[in-house]
């Protein structure tokens, strides 16, 4: 089995920062990217950040310059979202993702994490 873990949502003020954590656990053989995708009710999911093994990233036009996506290089397994200059509007449900192959499977998939809610006040 493979878990997605995420931590490091919750309360901020506009204008604040706030880092999400996300730990891949379980029976993995090989990641090829992770990223973070977020969420409000009744809207379609959207890729906030993303970055492959090799260190490349991928940005929403609406989080450039604003957030960083990063990753542990001691552990694949670990990405973070550093998230600063926060705006009411970036409030959602932040979920976390990874495309990789299990342990025994044949074929990539994406695995998802719960997700943790980041709230900014006005």
């Amino acid at each position: 089995q493979v878990q997605l873990v995420e931590s490091g949502g919750g309360l901020v003020q506009a204008g604040g920062s706030l880092r999400l954590s996300c730990t891949a656990s379980g029976n993995i053989f090989s990641i090829n990217s992770m990223g973070w995708y977020r969420q409000s009710p009744g809207k379609q999911r959207e890729l906030v950040a993303a970055i492959t093994t090799a260190g490349n990233t991928n940005y929403a036009d609406f989080v450039k310059g604003r957030f960083t996506i990063s990753r542990d290089n001691a552990k694949n397994t670990v990405v973070y979202l550093q998230m600063n200059s926060l705006k009411p509007e970036d409030t959602d449900v932040y979920y976390c993702t990874a495309r990789l192959l299990a342990v025994g499977s044949l074929a990539w998939r994406d695995y998802w994490g719960q997700g943790t809610q980041v709230t900014v006040s006005t």
